[in-house]
C-alpha cells in the first residue's frame, strides 16, 4: 500500500482503537441513552461514522469495478482538500446527508456488535486498499458530498476529520 496512505490508516486505527477502548467502560445502557430526545445517542454517533466510511468504501469500489477514467490529483484537488479539513473545524453543525441521517441510524444496537462490526469495515478497507495498484493512488476517485472529488488519501483524511468532529459529540453525550 502506499505509504502515505498507509501513515494515515494508521493514524485512523489508533483513534479507532482509543475510542473503543474508552467506550468499553461504559453500559450499552448509557451508549443508547440520548440527551435529549433530538440528539443522537453515542451508539447512533458511532453507527453514523461506519455508514459514512461503509459507503465510501462501497463507492470506490463500485467506480473501480468498472474502470473508469480518472483524473490525476491537481492543485483544485488540494484546495478541496483544505475546505473539507477546514469545514471539520468549524462549530457549525449541518444536518447530515440522508442516507448517513438518523433515518438510518438503528434505535438501540450494543457496544459489542458495533465495535465488531466497525473493526471488521476497517478490516476489510484496509485489504481492498492493498490490492489497488500504486497509480490509483494519484487519482480523483472518491467523491465526497461537499469538497467534491478528492484521492483515497483525501478519502481517509475525510475519515478521520468526521472522526474528530464527531468523538466532540461523543464526548459531550457521555458527559449529559
Amino acid at each position: 500500500m502506499n505509504t502515505k496512505i498507509e501513515t494515515q490508516f494508521k493514524r485512523i486505527d489508533a483513534k479507532l482503537l482509543q475510542l473503543l477502548n474508552e467506550l468499553s467502560q461504559y453500559s450499552d445502557e448509557k451508549l443508547n441513552s440520548k440527551p435529549s430526545p433530538d440528539t443522537w445517542s453515542t451508539l447512533q454517533v458511532i453507527h453514523h461514522l461506519m455508514l459514512a466510511e461503509n459507503l465510501s468504501a462501497k463507492y470506490i469500489q463500485k467506480k473501480l469495478s468498472f474502470n473508469p477514467p480518472l483524473k490525476n490529483v491537481n492543485i483544485l484537488t488540494g484546495i478541496r482538500m483544505i475546505v473539507l479539513q477546514n469545514y471539520n473545524l468549524l462549530p457549525i453543525k449541518l444536518k447530515a446527508p440522508k442516507n448517513v441521517s438518523v433515518e438510518n441510524l438503528p434505535e438501540q444496537s450494543t457496544f459489542a456488535e458495533a465495535s465488531q462490526e466497525w473493526l471488521a469495515q476497517r478490516a476489510a478497507l484496509r485489504a481492498y486498499l492493498e490490492t489497488l495498484p500504486e497509480e490509483i493512488f494519484r487519482k480523483e476517485l472518491y467523491k465526497h458530498p461537499i469538497a467534491g472529488r478528492l484521492s483515497l488519501y483525501g478519502m481517509l483524511a475525510f475519515f478521520e476529520g468526521h472522526f474528530d468532529r464527531h468523538l466532540k459529540q461523543i464526548h459531550r453525550i457521555l458527559a449529559s
